[in-house]
């Protein structure tokens, strides 16, 4: 494993880059997670307070917690995060990805996958992660396509491991080891 990058300022890619969240983009942050759907953000938005911290130390891993903003045409959709380490209960090289578009008008037509695509190919290919992995609901159908689509192998299903509301919900598991990455973008590049 090479050393962490100190930051991350930019990952270019196709139609989405990513980049470190601006304090002024707390308002769109805060309103796509308080409206996300149950099985988009299980565990609801949060507190606000953790939210700022969160976008003041985006662009960097804290806490093995790495979150950047989804930006398409100069306009912030979403977030993706990736989390690793002990803080995060992961063993060493393995990282864990979670996405999430605010508006429901801009799901289906890739973002997301790209968003995951660019960040996946960062993290192998600066030596951050030997696997990258992603949970999500068994119910989340675009989300399982998107992972199956960009080559991530499905390994099963974790019984009972979400909460949400009064139960627990089942989620499926997805993974890809550096050796076997192939996705199409590639060519992301990151300054």
């Amino acid at each position: 494993m090479m050393a962490l990058p100190s930051e991350v300022r930019r990952i270019k890619g196709e139609r989405v880059n990513l980049r470190r969240f601006r304090l002024a983009d707390e308002p769109t942050v805060w309103e796509g997670r308080s409206s996300a759907e149950p099985m988009a953000l299980p565990t609801g938005p949060g507190r606000r307070s953790q939210l700022r911290k969160r976008l003041l130390a985006s662009g960097r891993f804290v806490h093995g917690s790495l979150d950047l903003a989804i930006e398409s045409n100069g306009r912030l959709i979403g977030d993706v995060q990736a989390r690793m380490g002990a803080g995060q209960r992961l063993p060493p090289g393995v990282v864990e990805l979670g996405v999430d578009l605010y508006d429901p008008d801009q799901r289906g037509k890739g973002y997301g996958a790209e968003a995951v695509a660019l960040l996946t190919t960062w993290l192998l290919e600066h030596g951050i992660a030997e696997r990258v992995q992603a949970s999500t609901a068994v119910g989340n159908l675009p989300m399982r396509r998107v992972l199956d689509k960009l080559g991530f192998t499905f390994e099963g299903v974790m019984r009972g491991f979400m909460p949400v509301g009064a139960g627990r919900e089942d989620f499926a598991l997805y993974g890809v080891t550096k050796a076997e990455w192939r996705a199409p973008h590639r060519v992301a590049q990151s300054r």
